[in-house]
Protein backbone atom coordinates (compact mmCIF):
# COMPACT_ATOMS: atom_id res chain seq x y z
CA UNK A 1 0.00 0.00 0.00
CA UNK A 2 1.56 3.47 -0.75
CA UNK A 3 2.12 6.31 1.73
CA UNK A 4 -1.20 8.12 0.20
CA UNK A 5 -3.37 5.64 0.48
CA UNK A 6 -2.09 5.44 4.06
CA UNK A 7 -2.32 8.51 4.46
CA UNK A 8 -6.01 9.36 3.37
CA UNK A 9 -6.66 5.57 5.73
CA UNK A 10 -5.77 7.51 8.69
CA UNK A 11 -7.37 10.91 7.61
CA UNK A 12 -10.67 9.06 7.38
CA UNK A 13 -10.08 6.74 10.51
CA UNK A 14 -9.57 10.02 12.34
CA UNK A 15 -12.24 12.02 10.47
CA UNK A 16 -14.87 9.59 11.31
CA UNK A 17 -14.13 9.54 14.64
CA UNK A 18 -14.00 13.03 15.35
CA UNK A 19 -17.38 13.23 13.64
CA UNK A 20 -18.41 10.29 15.87
CA UNK A 21 -17.27 11.72 19.37
CA UNK A 22 -19.24 15.14 18.09
CA UNK A 23 -22.13 13.45 17.94
CA UNK A 24 -22.32 14.18 13.87
CA UNK A 25 -24.21 11.98 11.28
CA UNK A 26 -22.97 12.89 7.80
CA UNK A 27 -25.35 14.82 5.28
CA UNK A 28 -28.26 13.35 7.79
CA UNK A 29 -30.91 16.12 6.91
CA UNK A 30 -28.85 18.19 4.60
CA UNK A 31 -31.35 20.81 2.73
CA UNK A 32 -28.95 20.31 -0.59
CA UNK A 33 -27.84 18.28 -2.63
CA UNK A 34 -25.81 15.52 -0.75
CA UNK A 35 -23.52 13.88 -3.20
CA UNK A 36 -22.20 10.96 -1.86
CA UNK A 37 -20.84 9.61 1.08
CA UNK A 38 -17.40 10.90 0.84
CA UNK A 39 -18.68 14.32 -0.74
CA UNK A 40 -20.05 17.34 0.61
CA UNK A 41 -23.75 18.77 -0.03
CA UNK A 42 -23.58 21.41 -3.34
CA UNK A 43 -25.30 23.74 -3.92
CA UNK A 44 -26.16 26.17 -7.16
CA UNK A 45 -23.58 29.09 -7.93
CA UNK A 46 -26.46 31.23 -9.09
CA UNK A 47 -27.00 30.98 -12.79
CA UNK A 48 -23.83 29.23 -14.09
CA UNK A 49 -25.01 26.10 -14.32
CA UNK A 50 -22.66 24.86 -11.82
CA UNK A 51 -22.65 23.18 -8.72
CA UNK A 52 -20.55 23.95 -5.91
CA UNK A 53 -19.17 22.05 -2.65
CA UNK A 54 -20.76 24.26 0.10
CA UNK A 55 -17.52 24.98 2.13
CA UNK A 56 -14.97 26.53 -0.55
CA UNK A 57 -11.05 25.60 0.70
CA UNK A 58 -9.34 29.69 1.01
CA UNK A 59 -6.48 30.33 -0.67
CA UNK A 60 -4.70 32.83 1.99
CA UNK A 61 -4.69 30.37 4.93
CA UNK A 62 -3.23 27.56 2.39
CA UNK A 63 -0.80 29.24 1.58
CA UNK A 64 0.53 30.42 5.12
CA UNK A 65 1.44 26.93 5.88
CA UNK A 66 5.23 26.70 6.58
CA UNK A 67 5.30 23.23 4.65
CA UNK A 68 4.31 23.30 0.88
CA UNK A 69 4.42 18.91 1.28
CA UNK A 70 1.75 19.69 4.72
CA UNK A 71 0.06 21.99 2.77
CA UNK A 72 -0.28 20.17 -0.65
CA UNK A 73 -1.22 16.60 1.53
CA UNK A 74 -3.95 18.86 2.87
CA UNK A 75 -5.82 19.95 -0.15
CA UNK A 76 -5.60 16.76 -1.90
CA UNK A 77 -7.56 15.30 1.74
CA UNK A 78 -9.84 18.19 1.08
CA UNK A 79 -10.06 17.19 -2.82
CA UNK A 80 -10.59 13.56 -1.86
CA UNK A 81 -13.42 13.95 1.03
CA UNK A 82 -15.51 16.31 -1.93
CA UNK A 83 -14.44 20.00 -1.14
CA UNK A 84 -13.82 20.88 -4.46
CA UNK A 85 -14.05 24.38 -4.77
CA UNK A 86 -11.03 25.94 -3.84
CA UNK A 87 -10.24 30.16 -3.84
CA UNK A 88 -7.00 31.87 -4.31
CA UNK A 89 -5.81 35.36 -5.20
CA UNK A 90 -2.77 36.98 -7.79
CA UNK A 91 -1.69 38.86 -4.13
CA UNK A 92 -2.19 35.88 -1.42
CA UNK A 93 1.36 35.89 -0.23
CA UNK A 94 3.09 36.96 -3.34
CA UNK A 95 1.62 34.58 -5.57
CA UNK A 96 3.11 31.86 -3.16
CA UNK A 97 -0.17 30.65 -2.35
CA UNK A 98 -0.86 30.01 -6.27
CA UNK A 99 2.11 28.28 -6.50
CA UNK A 100 1.74 25.52 -3.70
CA UNK A 101 -2.18 25.09 -4.84
CA UNK A 102 -0.73 24.56 -8.64
CA UNK A 103 1.88 22.25 -7.81
CA UNK A 104 -1.16 20.10 -5.62
CA UNK A 105 -4.16 20.83 -8.46
CA UNK A 106 -0.78 19.48 -10.97
CA UNK A 107 -0.79 15.79 -9.60
CA UNK A 108 -3.21 12.95 -10.13
CA UNK A 109 -5.73 14.74 -12.37
CA UNK A 110 -6.96 16.55 -8.81
CA UNK A 111 -7.60 19.88 -11.40
CA UNK A 112 -10.05 17.97 -12.98
CA UNK A 113 -12.16 17.93 -10.13
CA UNK A 114 -12.18 21.31 -8.83
CA UNK A 115 -13.76 24.35 -9.19
CA UNK A 116 -10.85 26.87 -9.50
CA UNK A 117 -11.19 30.39 -8.52
CA UNK A 118 -8.73 32.69 -8.56
CA UNK A 119 -8.95 36.98 -7.97
CA UNK A 120 -7.28 39.70 -10.29
CA UNK A 121 -5.61 42.43 -8.24
CA UNK A 122 -5.26 45.09 -10.92
CA UNK A 123 -7.19 48.70 -12.23
CA UNK A 124 -6.33 48.69 -15.68
CA UNK A 125 -6.22 46.54 -18.64
CA UNK A 126 -2.45 45.33 -19.08
CA UNK A 127 -1.65 45.13 -15.65
CA UNK A 128 -4.83 42.71 -15.79
CA UNK A 129 -3.40 40.78 -18.65
CA UNK A 130 -0.46 39.89 -16.59
CA UNK A 131 -2.25 38.86 -13.52
CA UNK A 132 -4.29 36.84 -15.82
CA UNK A 133 -0.82 35.33 -17.45
CA UNK A 134 0.62 34.97 -13.97
CA UNK A 135 -1.98 33.25 -12.86
CA UNK A 136 -2.90 30.33 -14.88
CA UNK A 137 0.86 29.69 -14.91
CA UNK A 138 1.80 29.72 -11.10
CA UNK A 139 -2.25 27.30 -10.77
CA UNK A 140 -0.34 24.95 -13.62
CA UNK A 141 -4.03 25.41 -16.31
CA UNK A 142 -5.19 26.57 -18.95
CA UNK A 143 -8.67 28.18 -17.60
CA UNK A 144 -9.59 29.42 -14.40
CA UNK A 145 -13.16 28.46 -13.68
CA UNK A 146 -14.32 31.39 -11.92
CA UNK A 147 -12.00 34.95 -11.79
CA UNK A 148 -12.94 37.69 -9.56
CA UNK A 149 -12.02 41.38 -9.13
CA UNK A 150 -10.54 41.35 -5.61
CA UNK A 151 -11.44 44.00 -3.34
CA UNK A 152 -13.77 45.80 -4.30
CA UNK A 153 -13.52 48.02 -1.35
CA UNK A 154 -13.22 51.95 -2.36
CA UNK A 155 -16.03 53.83 -3.53
CA UNK A 156 -14.14 54.47 -7.02
CA UNK A 157 -13.22 50.82 -7.61
CA UNK A 158 -16.73 50.29 -9.40
CA UNK A 159 -15.85 52.88 -11.84
CA UNK A 160 -12.09 52.33 -12.60
CA UNK A 161 -13.11 48.42 -13.49
CA UNK A 162 -14.87 49.86 -16.16
CA UNK A 163 -13.05 52.71 -17.05
CA UNK A 164 -10.05 51.83 -17.11
CA UNK A 165 -10.84 49.06 -19.38
CA UNK A 166 -10.26 46.10 -16.84
CA UNK A 167 -14.50 44.40 -16.77
CA UNK A 168 -12.97 44.81 -21.05
CA UNK A 169 -9.95 43.08 -21.16
CA UNK A 170 -12.20 39.97 -18.12
CA UNK A 171 -14.81 39.47 -21.25
CA UNK A 172 -12.05 39.11 -23.58
CA UNK A 173 -10.29 36.30 -21.89
CA UNK A 174 -13.52 35.02 -21.37
CA UNK A 175 -14.31 34.67 -24.79
CA UNK A 176 -10.77 33.66 -25.29
CA UNK A 177 -11.57 30.22 -23.21
CA UNK A 178 -8.95 31.16 -20.31
CA UNK A 179 -11.99 32.53 -18.12
CA UNK A 180 -15.40 30.87 -17.57
CA UNK A 181 -17.21 32.92 -15.01
CA UNK A 182 -16.20 36.59 -13.73
CA UNK A 183 -16.95 38.18 -10.16
CA UNK A 184 -15.87 40.64 -7.62
CA UNK A 185 -15.56 40.41 -4.01
CA UNK A 186 -15.24 43.14 -1.25
CA UNK A 187 -15.14 42.91 2.41
CA UNK A 188 -15.72 47.23 3.27
CA UNK A 189 -19.53 48.61 2.32
CA UNK A 190 -22.98 46.87 0.85
CA UNK A 191 -23.16 50.03 -1.08
CA UNK A 192 -19.88 49.76 -2.69
CA UNK A 193 -21.24 46.11 -3.43
CA UNK A 194 -24.38 47.51 -4.74
CA UNK A 195 -22.94 49.92 -7.24
CA UNK A 196 -20.68 47.21 -8.87
CA UNK A 197 -24.26 45.33 -9.30
CA UNK A 198 -25.12 47.62 -11.14
CA UNK A 199 -21.97 47.92 -13.84
CA UNK A 200 -22.65 44.12 -15.22
CA UNK A 201 -24.54 41.00 -15.19
CA UNK A 202 -22.28 39.35 -12.91
CA UNK A 203 -22.11 35.49 -12.45
CA UNK A 204 -20.87 36.03 -8.41
CA UNK A 205 -20.44 38.08 -5.73
CA UNK A 206 -17.98 37.45 -2.77
CA UNK A 207 -18.75 39.04 0.99
CA UNK A 208 -18.45 38.92 4.59
CA UNK A 209 -21.30 36.60 5.95
CA UNK A 210 -21.63 36.25 9.81
CA UNK A 211 -23.62 36.82 12.87
CA UNK A 212 -22.60 40.41 13.38
CA UNK A 213 -23.06 41.62 9.99
CA UNK A 214 -26.52 40.66 10.99
CA UNK A 215 -26.53 44.47 12.84
CA UNK A 216 -23.75 46.18 11.18
CA UNK A 217 -23.31 47.33 7.66
CA UNK A 218 -24.97 44.52 6.34
CA UNK A 219 -24.08 42.17 3.95
CA UNK A 220 -26.74 39.81 4.14
CA UNK A 221 -29.54 42.04 4.26
CA UNK A 222 -28.52 44.57 1.87
CA UNK A 223 -26.72 42.44 -0.98
CA UNK A 224 -27.60 39.26 -0.65
CA UNK A 225 -31.48 39.63 -1.57
CA UNK A 226 -30.13 41.95 -4.92
CA UNK A 227 -27.92 39.18 -6.06
CA UNK A 228 -29.66 36.69 -5.83
CA UNK A 229 -32.92 38.06 -7.66
CA UNK A 230 -30.28 38.98 -10.41
CA UNK A 231 -28.99 35.30 -10.52
CA UNK A 232 -25.46 35.68 -9.02
CA UNK A 233 -23.97 33.33 -6.91
CA UNK A 234 -23.15 34.90 -3.84
CA UNK A 235 -19.90 33.24 -1.69
CA UNK A 236 -19.98 34.02 1.97
CA UNK A 237 -16.44 35.11 3.69
CA UNK A 238 -15.31 36.19 7.21
CA UNK A 239 -17.75 33.87 8.91
CA UNK A 240 -15.28 33.55 12.37
CA UNK A 241 -14.62 37.39 11.86
CA UNK A 242 -11.25 36.48 9.81
CA UNK A 243 -9.06 33.93 11.05
CA UNK A 244 -9.33 29.86 10.98
CA UNK A 245 -10.93 27.84 13.76
CA UNK A 246 -9.22 28.40 16.63
CA UNK A 247 -7.63 31.71 15.70
CA UNK A 248 -11.09 33.54 14.25
CA UNK A 249 -11.64 36.57 16.01
CA UNK A 250 -15.52 35.45 17.19
CA UNK A 251 -13.93 32.70 18.25
CA UNK A 252 -11.18 34.28 20.71
CA UNK A 253 -13.33 36.90 21.78
CA UNK A 254 -15.81 34.58 22.58
CA UNK A 255 -19.11 35.55 20.84
CA UNK A 256 -20.09 31.87 19.41
CA UNK A 257 -18.77 28.72 18.75
CA UNK A 258 -17.55 27.91 15.23
CA UNK A 259 -20.01 25.38 14.93
CA UNK A 260 -22.71 27.93 15.53
CA UNK A 261 -21.00 30.71 13.09
CA UNK A 262 -20.58 27.92 10.72
CA UNK A 263 -24.07 27.22 10.58
CA UNK A 264 -25.66 30.42 10.45
CA UNK A 265 -23.63 31.10 7.84
CA UNK A 266 -24.58 28.84 5.67
CA UNK A 267 -28.05 29.04 6.96
CA UNK A 268 -28.14 32.34 4.40
CA UNK A 269 -29.18 32.23 0.84
CA UNK A 270 -25.30 31.75 -0.81
CA UNK A 271 -23.88 29.00 -3.08
CA UNK A 272 -20.79 28.47 -0.58
CA UNK A 273 -18.79 29.87 2.32
CA UNK A 274 -14.73 30.61 1.95
CA UNK A 275 -13.23 28.79 4.81
CA UNK A 276 -9.70 29.36 6.35
CA UNK A 277 -8.12 26.22 6.57
CA UNK A 278 -4.68 25.78 8.27
CA UNK A 279 -4.38 22.48 9.44
CA UNK A 280 -5.70 19.10 8.62
CA UNK A 281 -7.24 19.45 12.23
CA UNK A 282 -8.91 22.27 10.93
CA UNK A 283 -10.15 20.69 7.37
CA UNK A 284 -11.28 17.92 9.55
CA UNK A 285 -13.41 19.92 11.77
CA UNK A 286 -15.08 21.76 8.86
CA UNK A 287 -15.77 18.50 6.85
CA UNK A 288 -17.84 17.27 9.96
CA UNK A 289 -19.50 20.99 10.17
CA UNK A 290 -20.38 20.53 6.48
CA UNK A 291 -21.77 17.40 6.55
CA UNK A 292 -23.98 17.68 9.88
CA UNK A 293 -25.41 21.21 8.68
CA UNK A 294 -29.03 21.52 8.81
CA UNK A 295 -30.24 25.08 8.07
CA UNK A 296 -31.30 26.84 11.22
CA UNK A 297 -34.70 27.86 11.94
CA UNK A 298 -36.02 31.65 11.95
CA UNK A 299 -36.03 31.41 16.01
CA UNK A 300 -33.14 29.80 15.85
CA UNK A 301 -30.81 32.56 14.19
CA UNK A 302 -32.84 35.34 16.13
CA UNK A 303 -31.27 33.50 19.57
CA UNK A 304 -27.98 33.31 17.95
CA UNK A 305 -27.89 37.01 16.68
CA UNK A 306 -29.17 38.74 19.80
CA UNK A 307 -26.23 36.88 21.56
CA UNK A 308 -23.88 39.30 19.72
CA UNK A 309 -25.75 42.45 19.24
CA UNK A 310 -24.51 44.28 22.16
CA UNK A 311 -20.98 44.28 20.80
CA UNK A 312 -21.76 44.36 17.23
CA UNK A 313 -23.88 47.51 16.27
CA UNK A 314 -20.98 49.60 16.35
CA UNK A 315 -18.26 47.43 14.21
CA UNK A 316 -15.71 46.73 16.94
CA UNK A 317 -15.46 43.27 15.97
CA UNK A 318 -15.76 43.80 11.77
CA UNK A 319 -12.88 46.20 11.41
CA UNK A 320 -12.52 45.08 8.29
CA UNK A 321 -15.14 47.37 7.42
CA UNK A 322 -14.29 50.84 8.74
CA UNK A 323 -10.76 50.71 8.54
CA UNK A 324 -8.37 50.04 5.98
CA UNK A 325 -6.03 47.57 8.14
CA UNK A 326 -7.15 44.65 6.43
CA UNK A 327 -7.28 46.05 3.11
CA UNK A 328 -4.41 44.00 0.83
CA UNK A 329 -1.29 46.42 0.31
CA UNK A 330 -1.58 46.15 -2.97
CA UNK A 331 -4.86 47.60 -3.09
CA UNK A 332 -4.03 50.26 -0.79
CA UNK A 333 -0.78 51.28 -3.01
CA UNK A 334 -3.37 51.35 -5.46
CA UNK A 335 -4.98 53.80 -3.98
CA UNK A 336 -1.69 56.03 -2.98
CA UNK A 337 -2.39 55.18 0.75
CA UNK A 338 0.77 55.49 2.97
CA UNK A 339 1.47 53.35 6.02
CA UNK A 340 0.88 56.78 7.58
CA UNK A 341 -2.38 56.91 6.14
CA UNK A 342 -3.74 53.75 7.68
CA UNK A 343 -2.14 54.22 10.65
CA UNK A 344 -3.21 58.03 11.51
Amino acid sequence: MSDHDNSRREFLQSSLAGAAALGLASLAGADDDDGSSKGLPTRPLGKTGVRVSILCLGGWHIGSIKSEKEAIKIMHAAIDEGMTFFDNAWDYHDGGSEIVMGKALAQGGKRQKVFLMTKNCARDAKTSQKHLEDSLRRLKTDVIDLWQFHEINYDNDPDWILERGVLAHALKAQKEGKVRFIGFTGHKSPHIHLKMLDKHAWDTVQMPINLCDYHYRSFVHQVVPVANRKGIGCIGMKSLGGGSNHRGRFIVEKLCTVDEARHYALSQDIASLVVGIDSMEVLKQDLATARSFKKLSKKEIEKLVAKVKAVATDGRHERFKSTQFFDGPYHRKQHGMTEADVNG
